[in-house]
């Protein structure tokens, strides 16, 4: 049995879009996909439906614990029942927020923690020789061929776990994901690098299929 990161020197030696010279599609057949592309994440509720959810209805699918937060804040986080876990009963993903001592508050902070684990764990099948940017993907790619999107913005979640399904798709090479959604490969590291878990996620898929670690971009 071929090593999986076999096929990623051939396509790195080639090209991506070599895949459509006949003897190159002969050459990587000989080759089996990397372990992640049959092991693609937790399976189970559609991801587009719970990232398409407000807060209230994913908040409803979700156990919720409170209680005392410990460590550092004053007297009045201590007093109250002020952190917040939450655990999505269909995935099994836990989100959790202590920093405010406002419920409320921790309870939306959670709740967006939640979404980005959703967008980390739950991948869809991409077809990289027919697929091609969703909506929400493409409002972040500029004219200029970079991609930006604030952690913050609502459709962040839906932006990550579209580029990770193109990463796995495409054997995780970032360069071959940058030229098929038509932005830089800096611009996508630096798109990558810019949240701590995302970047553990993509180094995670890297090695899956036999790559090595991916260098951050300045």
């Amino acid at each position: 049995m071929f090593a999986p990161k076999t096929r990623a020197w051939i396509i790195d030696i080639f090209g991506h879009q070599a895949r459509s010279l006949p003897i190159i599609r002969c050459i990587i057949r000989q080759f089996p996909k990397a372990s992640i592309r049959r092991d693609p994440g937790i399976m189970g509720p559609s991801r587009a439906r719970l990232l398409g959810l407000d807060d209230a209805a994913l908040l409803a699918e979700c156990k919720v614990d409170r209680y005392r937060a410990s460590g550092p804040g004053g007297q009045k986080r201590n007093k109250t029942d002020s952190a917040v876990r939450l655990r999505h009963a269909g995935t099994g993903l836990a989100a959790l927020a202590t920093e405010s001592r406002s419920q409320h508050e921790n309870r939306r902070r959670a709740l967006r923690r939640l979404r980005l684990k959703i967008a980390l764990e739950l991948r869809e099948t991409i077809d990289p020789e027919q697929a091609a940017p969703g909506v929400a993907l493409r409002r972040f790619i500029g004219a200029d061929r970079l991609i930006a999107c604030n952690p913050r913005n609502a459709d962040f979640p839906l932006v990550m776990a579209e580029l990770l399904d193109w990463l796995v798709a495409c054997d995780g090479q970032v360069s071959a994901v940058a030229g098929r959604i038509g932005v830089s490969t800096s611009s996508l590291t630096r798109f990558f690098h810019g949240q701590t878990q995302v970047w553990r996620k993509v180094q995670e898929v890297r090695k899956r299929c036999g790559l090595g670690p991916l260098r951050s971009k300045g």
